[in-house]
């Protein structure tokens, strides 16, 4: 036993022990969302100096077959390809860099694609190219060479679109969010419902880049038989301090927060948007919670959209605040960014700064605090009618809906939220209440008339659902139903029935 503690551990050697072939799957398992990974390669794009950046989206007929993005940037030769392939491969990262750590083009793309395949030409090498297969990959870290005639084909194919000298292309294959079955519109909705999310990620995390008048991404959508373009447009800057008026006169204002061990001042942009803003620069972000709180920048480039860091918990009175932080280039131990860029880790120091953070006239960043809740109560009260507080929507209810029913009303403290889903039930019911899992169930014997003959997904029929909430939200508020409330889940039950049938006789005369 021993009797003191040995403060180094000793020694008596080192052994190399490389990484298994398995690391790369691994690698690949680091729960990259998709719009997450797309712009990490765009980070790619703007460091190589792009001004244009095409994501392409290749369909043969109504099946997706392959996802690429194109820049126009200074391109790379083979040595360069070969680095920038390498899983940490040592790449001189500028001060303004947007790239880290290395990883990111390959765990980004292997994600999402069974292979990931990068051609590049510059102004003075002819195109060559490497690819990563997954199955290549897991058994010896082996990368394929691709055809020099094939690399500049797919260059050529994007001659001045946006490539004209030199330029780069990631090409994805076998992604697995592709529709495994483009029939009955499927590909289109996918196509929809992930290009718009994508153009608002986009938008948002590199909006600063992309209010510059020389840079531009365009998403277009192609078939590659025909040639058609289905869609091609150009995305937006979605500046999350974007409001036309401000909500409170005396912001926004800067306040300086000093940490000693940077030897550094960092400035807090501190925002209070106006009350029931509908644009999208304010709704777009996330819910009430997601939106308030920190917006970091590193070189431009947002890497975190709202959430306090555990500085203090995230309340409805709080939804107008936001605070615009640039980082360092020097992060030391205080700000360890994630390797997705979609989040930052604050030391202790950080946090105990905010406490002492002033502005030019005194005044405290808590003080701020108070005026965006006092801003936001005030408009509340101008409204004239208190809201009771009730529990909040949850699964099955779109993101959007969330958002707008958590900006009117006021939610009740630590419940569990109200899901509403779809499955079997007696015919003679259009809904049913389940308390226990505090879940609206709906009749899935009525969901494809409601839906006018579509397949469904989580968030679907969003205007009924939405309704449905309204309708039930003060059943699951209450130990038990009253008479009175018994019969109006039966009147509601009846008339519901009758309407959902109706569709169903619609779709049908509309079948024959």
């Amino acid at each position: 036993m021993m009797t003191g503690w040995q403060f180094d551990v000793p020694t008596t050697g080192s052994k190399h022990l490389p990484p298994d072939a398995r690391y790369m799957e691994a690698l690949s398992s680091q729960g990259y969302g998709f719009e997450v990974a797309i712009t990490d390669l765009v980070d790619n794009s703007i460091d190589a100096g792009a001004k244009d950046v095409v994501i392409h989206f290749l369909r043969d007929g109504e099946q997706l077959v392959s996802l690429l993005v194109v820049d126009d940037g200074r391109g790379m030769d083979e040595e360069a390809l070969d680095v920038a392939m390498t899983i940490g491969g040592r790449q001189s990262y500028g001060a303004k860099s947007l790239g880290m750590f290395g990883t990111g083009l390959k765990s980004a793309s292997l994600s999402h694609a069974e292979a990931v395949t990068v051609v590049s030409t510059t102004k003075r090498t002819r195109a060559a190219g490497r690819r990563w297969l997954m199955e290549h990959a897991k058994s010896g870290f082996q990368c394929d060479i691709v055809d020099p005639d094939f690399a500049q084909k797919l260059v050529d194919r994007y001659y001045d679109k946006p490539i004209t000298w030199q330029g780069t292309i990631v090409r994805w294959d076998g992604v697995k969010d592709f529709p495994k079955h483009g029939g009955s519109g499927q590909t289109d909705r996918y196509l929809q419902r992930t290009i718009n999310k994508l153009g608002l990620h986009l938008g948002l995390y590199l909006h600063r880049f992309l209010a510059r008048a020389d840079f531009n991404i365009t998403i277009a959508v192609e078939d590659v038989l025909t040639g058609t373009v289905y869609l091609d447009f150009g995305v937006e800057p979605l500046d999350p301090f974007a409001y036309p008026v401000t909500g409170a006169a005396d912001y926004p204002r800067e306040f300086g927060a000093s940490i000693k061990s940077l030897a550094s001042h960092i400035v807090l942009a501190a925002h209070i948007w106006p009350p029931k803003s509908n644009i999208d620069e304010y709704r777009a972000v996330g819910s009430v919670i997601d939106r308030q709180g920190f917006y970091f920048y590193r070189n431009d480039r947002l890497v975190q959209a709202g959430g306090w860091n555990n500085y203090r918990q995230p309340e409805q009175h709080l939804s107008l605040a936001r605070v615009a932080i640039d980082l360092p280039e020097a992060l030391g131990d205080v700000f360890r960014l994630t390797v997705k860029k979609s989040g930052v880790d604050l030391s202790p120091e950080f946090t105990a700064a905010l406490d002492e953070a002033v502005d030019e006239s005194g005044t405290k960043f808590s003080q701020y605090l108070t005026a965006a809740d006092t801003t936001y109560r005030e408009a509340r009260r101008r409204v004239g009618v208190t809201r009771k507080a009730v529990i909040g929507p949850g699964k099955g209810i779109a993101p959007e809906v969330r958002a707008a029913i958590e900006e009117e009303l006021p939610l009740l403290p630590y419940e569990d939220p109200i899901s509403v889903r779809w499955d079997k039930l007696d015919n003679e019911s259009f809904f049913y209440v389940d308390r226990t899992q505090r879940t609206i169930v709906l009749n899935k014997h009525y969901r494809k008339a409601i839906l006018g003959g579509h397949d469904g997904s989580l968030n679907d029929a969003p205007l009924l659902k939405s309704l449905m909430y309204l309708l039930l939200h003060e059943v699951f508020e209450k130990e038990y139903s009253g008479r009175r409330e018994k019969d109006n889940l039966q009147l509601w039950q009846s008339v519901l029935v009758a309407a959902a049938r109706s569709e169903l006789n619609r779709v049908a005369d509309d079948d024959s």
